[in-house]
């Protein structure tokens, strides 16, 4: 194994499909739609759900251990809390617009500010809640614009239907 430190941009390589008349963003990464735009001098399309072409695809890739659950940002306190009180290990992914909020759960990731940064740490703030027990994870989704497309697209699958 190798180690290459941490890595710039965290999520993988955006990969797009140019073989049609209006190219398509087959899986956003750390090069954005909107920076793509830019380059092309035209929209691109980018299809939440599509058979499976290229790596990153499938339905739960990059899901952890625990069951993730996507709600509204108003409403992630409420769910995590909810979900404690059933008994699960909750997790909760809690938004820096939230930061002075107290979440009674098992284990909380305060995430930065920055895209980038989020982007960077995605992967290893799900892994934080696995390697601390969590059996579910409460999240929401960011807004949907440069990174945050890469990173809702993430943690979609990682909400994703499991293998039985």
């Amino acid at each position: 194994m190798l180690d290459g430190g941490p890595c710039q941009v965290g999520v993988e390589s955006t990969i797009v499909d140019a073989t049609g008349e209006v190219p398509n963003v087959l899986r956003p990464g750390g090069v954005t739609r909107e920076a793509l735009e830019a380059v092309l001098g035209r929209p691109l399309a980018v299809h939440s759900t599509s058979r499976v072409r290229v790596p990153g695809q499938h339905p739960s890739h990059y899901a952890p251990r625990a069951r993730v659950v996507l709600v509204e940002p108003e409403k992630i306190v409420a769910e995590a809390e909810f979900a404690q009180d059933l008994g699960h290990r909750v997790g909760v992914l809690l938004p820096p617009s939230f930061a002075d909020v107290s979440v009674k759960a098992h284990a909380v990731v305060a995430l930065p500010g920055s895209m980038a940064a989020y982007a960077r740490g995605l992967y290893g703030f799900l892994r934080e809640l696995d390697q601390r027990g969590c059996d579910l994870i409460v999240a929401s989704l960011p807004v949907e614009e440069g990174l945050g497309l890469a990173i809702a697209n993430r943690l979609r699958r990682a909400a994703g239907p499991r293998p039985s």
